[in-house]
């Protein structure tokens, strides 16, 4: 059995899905999955590219998967304590 996770859209998003929802004779939450998986399926090549490009940066160091899961330069990893290079 799938199991659900809350997600959260602004109110305008959120109009969109119930109408759409509604004028489908469908659930918001049908509406969301197809609409997420229509997305990700339009834009694969640029999430496999992204994905390549993170794992390509990796050194097999904690620091630097620590600043690509932090978004953090070596100057930032510095100033709160560092980790071995």
């Amino acid at each position: 059995m799938a199991t659900t996770a809350p997600i959260k859209v602004d109110a305008e998003t959120d109009r969109l899905v119930s109408n759409a929802a509604h004028f489908l004779q469908r659930s918001k939450k049908d509406v969301v999955d197809a609409a997420v998986r229509e997305y990700i399926d339009a834009h694969r090549e640029e999430i496999e590219k992204g994905a390549l490009e993170a794992l390509r940066s990796l050194d097999g160091t904690t620091r630097t998967a620590v600043k690509m899961l932090a978004d953090a330069s070596d100057d930032e990893v510095d100033s709160l304590g560092g980790l071995s290079r």
